[in-house]
């Protein structure tokens, strides 16, 4: 049986609510995919078909502060747990893989270190490592440097900052989606101009900053902090993959992520960029979902 419902609304033991989405098999095996950042619920609706045909339930969560989820005051990397096991709970789920993207990365990982019983395997794709590691720091482009080093320092100026620029990528996603492919190298550009991927992202982009980008913020200053967990802790099997062309997460980021992670299998891809998993969501779920 299908499922696929954009816009659903569970309200955490705390009172917050959580936005998250369901797509694929409504019977199939469980996978919580958590988005990018910025990102949202949407990220997963390209997924429909390929999780319908893997016999995959995915379930895609939004963190706080991004669509239809409250945000949490003083959140942390490792709070994040305790609301998917709640939403699990909710759902009748006992265990399900779990897959973070690029800004999810952080968060799939924080769960196999909390909830190793219930989580089989971790996928990773694009994923950021922590900024606290100055070698992890180092691999980052210039630009990329210096917007981590304004977070740690004055997050109140990146607030600001971001505070103006929000309501323009609300207003206008696909003229931010046309500044992104500009940036991006070749691989990525192809992918972005798919038109179902496309539209897909526009419509992300709108709803994960539908409460303005106060997440998206938060999530940035997090990743250059403590993540509250350590990676030499995550036992759970996980596996990485990571586009040798990304130029968002420089590979050196990955290739620093895997070694740090004890059960890490990694598959670092030759030509392939940041958004590669958009067009290559049925090598994850069939890694993740296996026969």
């Amino acid at each position: 049986m299908t499922c696929r419902t954009d816009d659903q609304v569970f309200e955490l033991p705390d009172g917050r609510r959580l936005g998250f989405a369901e797509y694929g098999a409504r019977d199939g095996r469980p996978l919580l995919f958590f988005h990018g950042t910025p990102g949202a619920r949407l990220l997963a609706r390209v997924a429909h078909g390929v999780a319908l045909s893997r016999n995959v339930r995915l379930i895609a969560p939004e963190r706080p502060g991004f669509g239809r989820s409250d945000c949490q005051a003083g959140r942390r990397i490792a709070h994040w747990p305790d609301d998917v096991a709640a939403l699990a709970d909710a759902l009748g789920l006992d265990r399900f893989a779990v897959a973070g993207v690029s800004g999810g990365g952080p968060y799939a990982l924080a769960c196999a270190w909390r909830l190793p019983d219930r989580i089989p395997i971790v996928g990773i794709v694009s994923g950021m490592a922590p900024l606290d590691d100055p070698a992890s720091a180092a691999a980052l482009g210039p630009r990329e440097r210096r917007i981590f080093a304004l977070l740690r320092r004055a997050p109140w100026v990146a607030r600001a900052l971001a505070a103006a620029a929000v309501p323009v990528a609300r207003r206008c996603p696909d003229q931010a989606l046309d500044l992104i492919a500009a940036r991006a190298p070749a691989p990525d550009r192809a992918i972005l101009q798919q038109p179902a991927i496309r539209t897909g992202l526009i419509d992300d982009m709108r709803e994960a900053l539908r409460a303005g980008g106060r997440g998206a913020i938060h999530d940035l200053v997090l990743f250059s902090r403590p993540w509250g967990f350590r990676l030499a802790d995550v036992q759970v099997p996980v596996v990485l993959w990571h586009g040798e062309a990304d130029a968002q997460v420089p590979v050196a980021i990955a290739r620093r992520l895997a070694r740090q992670i004890p059960s890490c299998q990694a598959r670092f891809l030759a030509g392939a960029g940041h958004f590669w998993l958009l067009d290559h969501y049925e090598e994850v779920l069939a890694t993740l979902r296996p026969e």
